[in-house]
C-alpha cells in the first residue's frame, strides 16, 4: 500500500476500470435488474461488516447515530435501490455507451436539488454547464429515438441519475455529523434490505438464475464498490476533488470502448457528440464548483 500512496495515480486508474466494468457485467447477467443490483448489494454489505464492527470506534459511532440520521440514511438507501433498479433495467434497452453518459448528468440534478431544497446558489455559468450537458441529453435521446426500446432505456437512465442525485443530496446532509464508512454501511443495508424485498415480491428465488448471477453480484461488489467509489474516496486524500471528478467521467468512455469491442456497440456520430457535450458540461460544472 506504502507503492500506491508513492504513485496514487495508479490507483486512479483502477478507479475508472473499476466503476467502466460495472455496466459491462450488467450486460452479462442473465438475472432481472433488481435480483442483480440486489446480489451486488448484499455482497458489499458482507464485505464491509467485518471492517465496521471489528473497530470498537465504528461500533460506538453506529449506535450513536441519531433516529432522525438513521432515517435520513435509510431514505438514502431507499434512492440509491431505486437507482440501481432503474440504471440496470436501463443496460438491457439502450447501449452502454448512451446508459453511462446519461447517469453522469447525476451532478446537474444535484446542483439543481441542492438550488431548491438545501438554498444553495446557482451561477449563471452553472446555468450554462446544466443547459450544455440537457442539450447533449437530447442529442443521444434523438439519436436513439428511432428506437422505442433504446429511447426508453435513455429515459431511465435519467430517472436514474436523478435516483442517484437525491442520493447524494442526502449524503451532504448526513455526512456532516457521521463518517463516510458508518454512513455508507447504513445507506448500503438499507439499499439492500429494499431490493431483496423488491425480489421477493417479484417472485424472484436467490438460486433462480443460477451461480453465475451471484458471481456477478460479487464482482459488481469487488469491483464496481470497493475497487470502483471506495478507491475514489481514498484517492481525495491525494488529488483534488476537481481532478477526482474528472477522472470519473472517463467511465463512459472506457465502458463504450469495452462495449464496443464485446458486444459490437458502436456509437453513432449523433451519440458521440451528445456524449461529448454531456461530459463537457459535467466537467465545467466540475471546475466551477471546485473554484466556489
Amino acid at each position: 500500500m506504502k507503492y500506491m500512496e508513492k504513485q496514487p495515480i495508479i490507483m486512479i486508474v483502477i478507479g475508472i476500470l473499476g466503476i467502466s466494468l460495472s455496466s459491462i457485467f450488467v450486460k452479462y447477467s442473465a438475472a432481472p435488474s433488481a435480483l442483480t443490483a440486489a446480489y451486488r448489494l448484499v455482497w458489499t454489505v458482507v464485505l464491509m461488516a467485518p471492517v465496521v464492527f471489528g473497530k470498537q470506534n465504528m461500533r460506538r459511532e453506529l449506535v450513536r447515530v441519531s433516529p432522525k440520521l438513521v432515517l435520513l440514511s435509510c431514505l438514502s438507501g431507499l434512492a440509491l435501490a431505486i437507482h440501481f433498479v432503474l440504471w440496470f433495467e436501463s443496460l438491457q434497452h439502450t447501449s452502454v455507451a448512451s446508459s453511462t453518459t446519461i447517469v453522469c448528468t447525476e451532478v446537474i440534478w444535484v446542483c439543481l436539488g441542492f438550488r431548491l431544497f438545501l438554498k444553495g446558489r446557482l451561477t449563471r455559468k452553472a446555468a450554462a454547464a446544466i443547459a450544455i450537458s440537457l442539450v447533449g441529453s437530447v442529442l443521444i435521446a434523438y439519436s436513439d429515438s428511432g428506437s422505442g426500446t433504446q429511447l426508453y432505456g435513455d429515459i431511465l437512465a435519467l430517472l436514474a441519475a436523478i435516483a442517484v442525485a437525491i442520493y447524494t443530496l442526502i449524503g451532504r446532509v448526513v455526512r456532516s455529523s457521521v463518517s463516510t464508512t458508518v454512513y455508507t454501511f447504513l445507506v448500503y443495508t438499507t439499499c439492500a434490505a429494499v431490493l431483496v424485498l423488491t425480489c421477493l415480491v417479484q417472485g424472484h428465488g436467490p438460486l433462480e438464475y443460477g451461480v453465475s448471477a451471484i458471481i456477478v453480484g460479487l464482482l459488481l461488489a469487488v469491483f464496481s464498490t470497493i475497487l470502483g467509489h471506495s478507491i475514489f474516496s481514498w484517492c481525495l486524500k491525494y488529488f483534488s476533488p476537481a481532478f477526482v471528478s474528472a477522472s470519473k467521467l472517463c467511465e463512459p468512455v472506457v465502458a463504450a470502448i469495452f462495449a464496443a469491442f464485446l458486444f459490437s456497440e458502436i456509437p453513432s456520430l449523433l451519440q458521440v457528440l451528445g456524449g461529448a457535450l454531456i461530459l463537457g458540461g459535467v466537467f465545467y460544472y466540475s471546475r466551477l464548483e471546485t473554484k466556489q
